[in-house]
C-alpha cells in the first residue's frame, strides 16, 4: 500500500502572492465601482483604500456580536472620507464594488485560479 503523500506546505512567496493579487482584485472592484459611482479615475487610490479596508475589517470584525456591524461601519466611513461622497452614495458604491468583486473572482474561477479573495472588499 503506497504511503499518503504528505500536503505541501504554503511558502511565504505563495501567501505574499495570493495577498498582492488579492488587494489588486479588491482594488478593481472598488475602482469599478468609484469610476462608475464617483468618477474616480486613480487606480493605485482604490487599492490603497481597499488595504486601508481591509485593515479595519481584520482588526473590527473579531469583536464578539457587534464586529461586522462595526467592520461594515468603519469600511464605509473609510470609503465615504477617502472618495468625498455622501453616506448613501458610500453605500452604493459597497454595493457595485462586492458585485464587482464577485464578477472578478468568478471570472478567475473560471481560467483556474481559485485560492484569492479580494481583500479590501467586505464579506468576500
Amino acid at each position: 500500500m503506497p504511503t499518503p503523500a504528505l500536503p505541501t506546505a504554503i511558502g511565504l512567496e505563495d501567501r505574499l502572492l495570493t495577498f498582492v493579487v488579492s488587494l489588486l482584485v479588491g482594488g478593481v472592484a472598488l475602482h469599478a465601482s468609484t469610476h462608475v459611482l464617483a468618477d474616480a479615475q486613480d487606480y493605485a487610490h482604490a487599492v490603497l483604500t481597499a488595504l486601508l479596508g481591509a485593515l479595519a475589517w481584520a482588526l473590527l470584525e473579531p469583536i464578539p456580536l457587534i464586529g461586522g456591524a462595526l467592520a461594515i461601519v468603519t469600511w464605509v466611513a473609510i470609503v465615504k472620507r477617502r472618495y468625498r461622497l455622501g453616506w448613501l452614495q458610500t453605500a452604493g458604491v459597497g454595493v457595485v464594488t462586492w458585485t464587482a468583486a464577485v464578477v472578478v473572482l468568478a471570472a478567475l474561477e473560471l481560467i483556474g485560479i481559485s485560492s484569492v479573495s479580494a481583500l479590501g472588499v467586505p464579506g468576500i
